[in-house]
């Protein structure tokens, strides 16, 4: 009959699509409400109580805690090592990802696969590699011992650890962005006459700015953060080769709670400055991204 409601929709009784809507409408609900359920549970409150924890005993003692001298050498030394571990694997992961996306040559893949080997290794494995290379009977321990080079026990060492567990981020950042972007711009900037480095300067850096700002920001809160290999080749030297997590722990282990979780709450802060960091700078390179698609879909 013209003008009757329809009684099935591609196959399927109409009563039926009803019922599948209700069904996802309730299945959409119940998954929402686990993970802001989860959210809550393991990691808004854990935040909610590091901060309480941390002035419990008042703003005064909170201020005492954090400008404690060896507190303030922690600080110190965590930035020491995450400079300069950021600034290596800056360099290390903008060469590799522009070898890897840029260049065919025999063992690409394995230099591929030799880049997340850091992910997979335990970071006190990571911290013992050292020990087993730097140390007093390692590799090169008798020589370092000789000439009177420090490594292990000392910040050479922490750097050194928190590099080599920290080095896949920003690569790991830049690789599938150089090849969703393709080698079409850099090849044309070679044929018009540019150099190698001009191409990576005016070409290739400018377009993946905002993929490393991204690998950099991760790769900056890893090694703020990282604990377990740096915990092996620090020797835990209160005031000279604590950093900032080790810190925490010593602080907590003594039963100084309030002062163990006002350190905590730097790492928190630095946290949420990293979470807002990070969705900034995803947010950059998904508008780049949209736009070299738009961009090519003209041509």
């Amino acid at each position: 009959m013209a003008g009757a409601p329809p009684t099935s929709f591609r196959g399927v009784p109409v009563a039926g699509v009803h019922a599948g809507r209700r069904e996802r409408a309730w299945v959409r609900f119940l998954l929402v409400a686990f993970t802001l359920g989860f959210l809550g549970v393991f990691l808004i409150l854990p935040l909610v109580l590091v901060f309480s924890q941390a002035f419990e005993s008042g703003v005064l003692a909170y201020w005492t805690a954090v400008s404690d001298p060896e507190t303030l050498h922690a600080i110190r030394l965590t930035l020491l090592a995450a400079g300069l571990s950021v600034a290596f694997n800056t360099v290390f992961g903008v060469s590799a990802a522009w070898a890897l996306t840029k260049f065919d040559f025999p063992g690409k893949q394995i230099l591929n696969t030799l880049i997340d080997l850091p992910l997979t290794v335990s970071p006190v494995i990571s911290g013992l590699i050292f020990v087993l290379v730097f140390g007093l009977q390692g590799w090169f321990g008798a020589w370092l011992q000789a000439h009177n080079v420090q490594i292990l026990f000392a910040w050479p060492g922490i750097v050194l650890a928190t590099a080599f567990v920290t080095f896949p981020f920003v690569a790991r950042e830049l690789v599938p962005l150089m090849n969703e972007l393709g080698r079409d711009e850099e090849e044309a900037a070679m044929v018009l006459g540019a150099s190698g480095w001009q191409t990576f300067w005016k070409v290739t850096l400018p377009n993946v700015r905002w993929g490393l700002a991204y690998g950099v920001i991760l790769c900056n809160a890893r090694a703020m953060g990282e604990f377990g290999a740096v915990s092996v080749v620090s020797g835990h030297i209160r005031g000279q080769t604590n950093t900032l997590p080790l810190h925490v722990e010593i602080l907590y282990d003594e039963y100084q709670s309030s002062a163990a979780f006002a350190a905590a709450s730097l790492l928190t802060l630095l946290a949420l400055v990293t979470l807002v960091l990070k969705h900034w700078s995803h947010l950059k390179q998904s508008r780049l991204l949209a736009e070299a698609s738009r961009s090519l879909e003209l041509e």
